[in-house]
């Protein structure tokens, strides 16, 4: 089955991109891999505290992951995977990339600050050309409505 591939990270732009994979996955039968990315810098303490934070970060991203497929398997019928990992995001998106065969598109969504789309989607649009899959970047102050009527 054809997955759609989506981060979930603490970003308001999040959200849409959520929307986005949940809607096309139900319209098109694919499934949906939910990943979050702990970034290692977070834990720069001493072990037993570093260990502490990594399990108060995997509960904290498993609780938005549940609100999440909570909504996606009640209102789309889809229900998500979630896949954590811990390192740069570039690095453990491209990675997850290729060891799950079955993502077939990686979907972001685009801050709608002045400064940019965010770092995320920065990056990822830099390295799109040698992507092993399409991207597809939805933006961050699209709303509920339009995003249905394109899906």
């Amino acid at each position: 089955m054809r997955k759609f591939l989506v981060v979930l990270d603490d970003s308001r732009e999040c959200l849409n991109a959520m929307r986005f994979a949940a809607l096309r996955a139900a319209h098109t039968g694919a499934g949906v891999t939910i990943l979050s990315i702990i970034r290692p810098e977070e834990f720069q303490h001493w072990i037993g505290v570093a260990d502490l934070m990594r399990a108060e970060a995997r509960e904290r991203i498993e609780a938005h992951f549940e609100v999440f497929a909570k909504w996606m398997r009640d209102k789309q019928g889809v229900n998500p995977d979630l896949v954590i990992r811990e390192g740069d995001p570039v690095a453990e998106i491209l990675a997850l990339v290729n060891d799950d065969p079955e993502i077939g598109v990686l979907v972001l969504g685009a801050g709608t600050e002045k400064s940019g789309p965010g770092p995320l989607v920065t990056q990822m649009s830099k390295n799109s050309g040698s992507l092993p899959v399409p991207l597809t970047i939805v933006p961050g102050d699209m709303s509920k409505e339009r995003l249905e009527s394109i899906t």
